[in-house]
C-alpha cells in the first residue's frame, strides 16, 4: 500500500501491536481535495460521458451543415437525439456497473464495454428510427460521423479518466474520511481490506491489534483496555470520522466488549466482514418480517417481473420479425435450394420449470437429431451444409426462435436451451444446473455475450456457461436485457465458438 507508512509505537509491550499510519505528506499538498470521494468521482465520469456525447452530437450537425450548407434536419432534432443517446448510454454503462472506480481504472474492460455498448445502442436507435420512420430527419453523414467522432472522444476520455483515477488511488486521493481500525492479529485477507479502505475514502491513520491469546482470556478487556484507552483518547484527539473492526465473526463476545467500551466515542463503528461471511453478504439483503437475510437464490419472477419481461418480448420479438422478414426469406430459398430437407429444424427442449417445448430453427445440418443420443455441433463438422455454416457463424439459423417468444416457449433473453438429451446428462452432473428452468430460456442470454457461446467440449466450459446463467437469473431487470440485447448484436458477428 504505497499512500501508508507504517512504524511502531515507542513503547517496547505496543511492539506489532499498534501501529501507527501516517500519510505522506507530500500527498496530502497535492491531492488536498477533501470533496474527492469516490461517489463524486463516479458521478463527474458519467456526467462527462453525458455532455461528450451531447457535445459531439451538435457539433457533428453543425459541422456538417458548414460543410455541405445542408442540415438534413432541424436542429433541435439532432439536439433532442444527442440527448437521448447519452441517457440511453449513462443509464447501459450504469447497468453494467461501468462507473463503479474498479470498473474505470480497469482500461481494458471499460473501452470494450464503451465500444460495445455505444455500437449496440446506435445500431438498436437506428433499427427504432427504421422502424417507426423517423430515419428521413436525419442525414447519414451527420449519423455516421455522431457515431464514429462520438467514439472515439469517448474512448479518449475514458483512458484519460482510468489513468487518472489510478494515480488517484494510487497516490490516497480519496482517503479523506481519518479512521482507526481494531484488528485480529494475523486474520487472512486483512491487507486487502485495509487497501481497499484506504483506496475508497478513508485514511487509516491508527491500527490496534488484538493476538489470538488476548481473545482466549475471559478478560478481554483487562489485557487490551490501556491500549484501548490509548486508541480512544488518539481519536478524540485527532477527529477520528470511522472505527473499524476486523475480526473473525465468531468472537461475539468480543466484539461486543469492545463495542461496549467504544461507546463513549459519538463516531459510526463499522464491523468489516471476514472472510466466511464476506461471500454471503454479495447476496441482496432482504426484510423477511422482523429479520434481514441475504437472499442466496432468488425465487423465480415476481408477476410484475414476469408482465414486465412478457411486453419486452412480445414488442421485440414483433419488430424483429418486421425487420428480419426479408432476410428469413432468402435464407429459407437458400437452404431449399442447396440440400434436401426441411427448411425449419424442430428439436425437443427444457423450459421454465423444466417443460418440454419445441424449439425452431433454420436447418443447418443434413441430419434432424432429436432423441436420447445428440452429439454437438463441432469445428468441420460434416453434418453442417455450406450454407449453414455461414448461418451459424452468424446466428441468423435461430432467427425462427423468434416464434417461440411470441408463443410464450421463449424469452428474448435468457439461458439457451439445451437439447433435451444433454439437459439431462448435466443435471446430473453440475449441482446447479436445474436452476436454469426458473425462467425462460432465451434466444441469447448472459453467458452468450460473455464469450460462452457454441461447442462445450469441456464440463468446466459448461460449468461457467451455468454460472453465468445463475447470475443473469439472480441480477435479472429489464436494463440487464436491453444491454444483452444490444451486445448480442455484436457478439453474433465476431465470435468464433459457434460452429
Amino acid at each position: 500500500m504505497t499512500i501508508l507508512s507504517a512504524r511502531p509505537v515507542s513503547t517496547p509491550d505496543s511492539a506489532a501491536e499498534i501501529h501507527v499510519l501516517e500519510h505522506d505528506r507530500a500527498t496530502s499538498q497535492s491531492f488536498a481535495s477533501s470533496w474527492l470521494r469516490p461517489m463524486v468521482v463516479e458521478r463527474i465520469v458519467m456526467c462527462v460521458d453525458a455532455v461528450l456525447v451531447v457535445v459531439s452530437g451538435i457539433g457533428c450537425a453543425a459541422a456538417y451543415h458548414l460543410f455541405t450548407q445542408s442540415l438534413g434536419g432541424k436542429a433541435e432534432v439532432y439536439a433532442a437525439a444527442s440527448v437521448l443517446v447519452a441517457i440511453n448510454l449513462a443509464l447501459l454503462i450504469t447497468v453494467q456497473h461501468g462507473y463503479r472506480l474498479k470498473t474505470i481504472t480497469n482500461l481494458p474492460r471499460t473501452l470494450r464495454m464503451t465500444l460495445m455498448t455505444w455500437t449496440g445502442l446506435f445500431g438498436a436507435l437506428l433499427a427504432i428510427a427504421f422502424t417507426m420512420k423517423l430515419s428521413e430527419n436525419f442525414s447519414r453523414g451527420t449519423t455516421i460521423s455522431f457515431y464514429l467522432i462520438g467514439l472515439a472522444v469517448l474512448l479518449a476520455w475514458k483512458a484519460a479518466a482510468a489513468r487518472w483515477t489510478a494515480h488517484a488511488q494510487r497516490t490516497g486521493a480519496f482517503a479523506n474520511s481519518r479512521a482507526v481500525m481494531i484488528a485480529e492479529f494475523g486474520l487472512p485477507a486483512s491487507s486487502n481490506a485495509m487497501m481497499d479502505l484506504a483506496q475508497h475514502g478513508y485514511r487509516l491513520m491508527r491500527i490496534m491489534e488484538i493476538r489470538s491469546k488476548e481473545f482466549a482470556s475471559p478478560l478481554l478487556l483487562s489485557s487490551i483496555g490501556p491500549r484501548l484507552d490509548e486508541l480512544i483518547a488518539y481519536a478524540r484527539e485527532n477527529r477520528i470520522e470511522h472505527i473499524f473492526l476486523l475480526m473473525s465473526w465468531s468472537r461475539q463476545h468480543a466484539i461486543d466488549s469492545i463495542l461496549d467500551a467504544l461507546k463513549i466515542l459519538p463516531v459510526p463503528v463499522h464491523l468489516v466482514p471476514d472472510a466466511h461471511a464476506a461471500r454471503f453478504l454479495r447476496y441482496p439483503l432482504v426484510n423477511t418480517g422482523n429479520t434481514w437475510t441475504a437472499e442466496l437464490r432468488r425465487a423465480p419472477l415476481s408477476w410484475k417481473e414476469r408482465v414486465l419481461k412478457r411486453t419486452l418480448d412480445l414488442v421485440g420479438a414483433s419488430l424483429a420479425l418486421i425487420v428480419f422478414v426479408p432476410v428469413m426469406l432468402v435464407t429459407a430459398i437458400l437452404i431449399k435450394a442447396t440440400s434436401k430437407g426441411p427448411v425449419f429444424f424442430r428439436q425437443t427442449r427444457n423450459g421454465f420449470n423444466g417443460g418440454a417445448f419445441k424449439i425452431f430453427k433454420f436447418r443447418t445440418m443434413r441430419v434432424l437429431e432429436d432423441g436420447l443420443t445428440i452429439r454437438q455441433a463441432q469445428k468441420n463438422d460434416p453434418r453442417v451444409t455450406a450454407i449453414g455454416k455461414w448461418l451459424r457463424k452468424t446466428s441468423i439459423d435461430e432467427l425462427p426462435q423468434l416464434l417461440n417468444v411470441l408463443k410464450g416457449d421463449m424469452s428474448l433473453v435468457g439461458p439457451r436451451p439445451h437439447a433435451a438429451a444433454h439437459n439431462s446428462e448435466y443435471e446430473q452432473i453440475i449441482g446447479h444446473y436445474a436452476f436454469r428452468h426458473h425462467v425462460k430460456p432465451g434466444i441469447t442470454g448472459w453467458a452468450q455475450v460473455n464469450g460462452y457461446r457454441g461447442e462445450t467440449h469441456t464440463l468446466q466450459l459448461m460449468e461457467k456457461r451455468v454460472e453465468y446463467d445463475l447470475w443473469y437469473i439472480n441480477n435479472w431487470s429489464l436494463w440487464l436485457d436491453f444491454v444483452i440485447l444490444c451486445k448480442t448484436a455484436l457478439v453474433s458477428l465476431g465470435q468464433r465458438t459457434a460452429y
